[in-house]
């Protein structure tokens, strides 16, 4: 966006980082210890999205430390915010290397156990063009998400067979909302390469490395920004795509999905790196 005032109502979370719980989770509630926390249902009425209405994307975050290659953010979240336990300090650097990576780090603390699921939520595109069409994404998932119509987890499947099987590569976009986790893992493990995404327009290559567990792709059906995007641009359906490294979504309300709680005493810490090439 040319204004920052455009982002609250138009960004479509463009660039945000999502929480303290990105993606959804279904009927906006959680039980945990015993306990159960009713949260803001802001997706659908009735489920919570990226962490609630006033959730990390939604907030200014205090600037912490900058240099020519690096800037670092954080913000804190009160306890009972959007309904979640615990007071949560968050910390998030971003920082360019050589010769073309962009390295996102995430950490955060809590007083209380409290779920926790960061996600950065850049669109991508990698020409000068209008659209996704004519990019291939790769990733390297043998199982997916499966969800009900409100986009609520309700399991996992393999992917042959489906259209969400982009282990040898699949153009963009599909046939129908592309709007998944594809399951990279069952917990968090050291940074590796997960996902090539290329434009056979330019020749640019991303590859994106993290520590997550899952990666939600969303190809950007529904983006139609009513404001001016940077240099004047407007973006409408497939402009750009998601990839979300992330754990996966609702795993709080899911014991067989890869734990998303963090406890007092524990760090939460998440890696994602996109590296760019051109052939």
């Amino acid at each position: 966006m040319e204004n920052i005032e455009d982002y609250p109502e138009h960004s479509d979370y463009m660039g945000a980082t999502a929480g303290r719980v990105a993606n959804r989770i279904g009927g906006a509630w959680f039980s945990f210890d015993g306990m159960e926390y009713p949260l803001n249902a802001n997706f659908e009425g009735r489920h919570m999205l990226h962490g609630g209405a006033r959730g990390t994307s939604d907030q200014v975050w205090q600037l912490l430390a900058h240099d020519d290659d690096m800037i670092a953010f954080g913000l804190a979240l009160a306890d009972g915010e959007m309904g979640f336990p615990g007071a949560m300090w968050i910390e998030a650097q971003f920082a360019c290397l050589a010769p073309a990576t962009l390295r996102v780090l995430y950490r955060a603390t809590t007083d209380a156990p409290t779920p926790v699921n960061l996600a950065h939520h850049t669109y991508w595109r990698l020409d000068d063009t209008d659209d996704i069409a004519r990019h291939v994404l790769t990733v390297d998932a043998d199982r997916y998400v499966t969800v009900n119509d409100d986009m609520i987890p309700t399991g996992t499947a393999p992917v042959d067979g489906t259209p969400l099987d982009f282990r040898r590569g699949r153009a963009l976009p599909g046939e129908g909302l592309l709007d998944h986790n594809l399951c990279l893992s069952d917990r968090r493990v050291e940074l590796r390469d997960v996902a090539r995404l290329r434009s056979e327009v330019s020749g640019v290559e991303m590859v994106l490395a993290t520590t997550e567990p899952g990666l939600q792709v969303y190809d950007g059906a529904k983006l139609n920004t009513q404001v001016p995007g940077l240099g004047g641009r407007t973006y409408r359906a497939h402009a750009g795509v998601a990839l979300e490294a992330q754990v996966w979504p609702d795993a709080v309300n899911r014991p067989d999905f890869p734990d998303s709680i963090l406890r007092p005493g524990e760090t939460y810490e998440q890696t994602t790196t996109f590296t760019f090439t051109k052939g």
